[in-house]
């Protein structure tokens, strides 16, 4: 289960790696119950602040993967982290001084979001370089293993700090965690790394990126899925916030505990996914169906003690789903496309929350939080089923035009 943190170089990174993902978690938290504060528990105004963060990614995570491609991936992490560290160091002083206004957070959550589309594709395929194809499914699912222990860790931690402290001073905790990865980077063993080819600057490379993948129905498959699923996963930490505090009335502890009952959920399935050798189609299906299923159960719950039971379920759902596409995808991509392939990856895996928070936070609106969170799971189930007609069918027309295009090129060397 844990054979990955055997190499050096991973294991530096999985410590850092814990430390910063739980300071990013207890800003998660700090940012969505600042924005319900500062509007008056805008449901509406809590799926804008999502969109933003992840709207980046929409608009140019398919150049952060050919920047992922181009450059050597250790440099552009730090100066990725840094960036990061600083936005939160700024956010803690606006907070704490009492500066702060709402479109503080919108503009800090959207930058945020623009330095994703670079740190994200390249953090994801910097995993295989520092620890090989063989071991590659086995280190994602560690990765996902660090990042739902911090979710377990960080919003608790976070609803407690904040009840004391308020919400700037978390940002600030945050803006100092950085520090653990930067310095990870930093020590690597530079001679144990197997860093990728770097890919020359040239003309098409965006398109050769989505004709690899439509024409590899091994990748195709896992991106529809995802893009179907993010639209809604992404943004379920603003359905927990808008369960907790507008449907059950819980305060910044009890919010934080829901928040944490998930990502025990997520951490489980995180650790069960360690211990496979390779995903399954099958179990990619599976979980987007169990994952829906539980998001309208949640929706439903009547009570605040089973629904904070059936955010376990769900949570080990969601993380089968997103560890099993993340290594089917790498382990299918070759290393010269593997950026580009992950921008695309990462740009339906993210992109779709811009679209998902905000007709939650709408559906919020008008007929309750309930009433989002539900409709989000039945979404979710018709969109499994779609993205797996979808693949099927679009497969079947390259495939054909590929037919047709070689005995057209065959007819021409004939002639």
């Amino acid at each position: 289960m844990f054979r990955s943190l055997r190499i050096h170089n991973y294991r530096l990174f999985a410590m850092g790696g814990v430390v910063s993902n739980v300071g990013g978690w207890m800003q998660r938290t700090a940012q969505d119950l600042l924005v319900l504060q500062l509007t008056g528990g805008s449901g509406a105004a809590l799926g804008v602040a999502t969109a933003l963060q992840f709207a980046p990614m929409l608009l140019f995570g398919m150049f952060g993967g050919v920047l992922a491609d181009r450059y050597p991936k250790r440099p552009l992490l730090v100066t990725a982290q840094a960036l990061m560290a600083v936005l939160a160091l700024a956010m803690g002083v606006l907070t704490v001084t009492g500066a702060v206004q709402v479109w503080h957070v919108f503009v800090m959550a959207f930058a945020l979001g623009l330095i994703s589309c670079v740190e994200v594709p390249t953090r994801q395929t910097f995993v295989v370089e520092m620890v090989g194809r063989k071991d590659l499914p086995n280190a994602i699912a560690l990765n996902a293993s660090s990042f739902n222990l911090a979710r377990v860790v960080g919003p608790a931690v976070a609803g407690l700090l904040i009840h004391a402290l308020g919400t700037g001073p978390i940002f600030l905790l945050n803006a100092i965690s950085f520090a653990a990865v930067i310095s990870s980077l930093l020590l690597m063993r530079k001679a144990e790394l197997n860093p990728a080819e770097p890919v020359p600057r040239a003309k098409g490379q965006l398109r050769e990126g989505f004709r690899y993948v439509l024409r590899n129905q091994d990748l195709l498959m896992p991106v529809l899925l995802v893009g179907f699923v993010s639209m809604f996963a992404q943004s379920f930490s603003m359905s927990i916030a808008l369960m907790a505090t507008e449907v059950f009335a819980a305060g910044a502890s009890s919010f934080g505990l829901a928040s944490s009952m998930f990502a025990v959920g997520a951490l489980g399935g995180a650790l069960l996914a360690a211990r496979r050798a390779r995903p399954s189609k099958k179990l990619l299906v599976a979980g987007a169906l169990s994952f829906g299923l539980f998001q309208i159960a949640t929706g439903i719950a009547p009570f605040y003690p089973l629904y904070l039971l059936l955010l376990v379920p769900t949570g080990i759902a969601l993380i089968t789903v997103n560890t099993a596409a993340n290594a089917s995808v790498q382990l299918a991509t070759s290393a010269e496309m593997r950026g580009r392939v992950m921008g695309i990856y990462l740009l339906v895996f993210t992109g779709g929350a811009p679209l998902g928070a905000p007709l939650i936070g709408w559906l919020s609106d008008l007929g309750g939080p309930r009433m989002g969170v539900a409709l989000a799971g039945a979404l979710v189930v018709a969109g499994t089923g779609l993205a797996v007609l979808l693949s099927r069918v679009i497969g079947a027309r390259v495939q054909r035009a590929e037919l047709t295009d070689e005995t057209l090129r065959g007819a021409v060397a004939a002639g």
